[in-house]
């Protein structure tokens, strides 16, 4: 069975919010995504929601007002919707709240992508 897969991990935390850091640990969550997108599940990431409409709302820094009203709260929403949640890298509040809220909920967490169940193959029209 398919799954969708909330991958979390480090955004901002160990990196004095450098835009390179942040860049690495982003590029680390979707190389992590990816390896589930090829294993035939369906990855998503907090970040690909939250970002756009952080800058659509105007935010002018990470971690203001702005920031902090979109960031976590749509990374929940998102994880309400997923099947489990794929939890990598090291310390981070934001991921461990992730997955805090799937164990809470029964819901599996992993830490490697090959230990996710096999998906079915997808059906093409």
């Amino acid at each position: 069975m398919s799954l969708m897969v909330l991958v979390a991990g480090p955004y901002r935390s160990g990196t004095g919010d450098d835009p390179e850091l942040i860049a690495a640990n982003v590029h680390a969550m979707e190389h992590a995504a990816l390896a589930l997108w090829q294993a035939g599940h369906l990855p998503v990431l907090g970040e690909w929601f939250a970002l756009p409409l952080i800058a659509s709302a105007g935010s002018r820094a990470r971690g203001d007002a702005v920031w902090d009203g979109i960031f976590h709260p749509v990374a929940e929403k998102v994880a309400a919707r997923c099947d489990g949640c794929l939890r990598i890298g090291g310390a981070s509040a934001g991921a461990d709240l992730m997955v805090s809220l799937f164990t809470a909920n029964g819901r599996p967490v992993w830490h490697r992508p090959e230990d996710l169940p096999p998906a079915a193959p997808l059906i093409r029209a």
